[in-house]
């Protein structure tokens, strides 16, 4: 291989881990704003919703 090769297959790799890492860190992003809460629409505020109701029943078990 020529050197005009090498240079453009290891430009090649560069930009294939880059656009790699890039989506990684997209994704977690993405999902790591899901567990934030927000007012109403994450999956946080449902978790923290459920637990509320659970409270509430778990309440009325012990009281009978």
């Amino acid at each position: 291989m020529t050197p005009a090769n090498w240079a453009g297959l290891i430009v090649s790799m560069i930009a294939i881990i880059t656009a790699f890492a890039g989506a990684v860190r997209w994704l977690v992003k993405h999902y790591l704003n899901e567990l934030k809460p927000n007012g109403g629409s994450s999956m946080r505020d449902s978790i923290n919703r459920l637990e509320a109701q659970m409270q509430i029943v778990l309440d009325l078990i012990k009281n009978k």
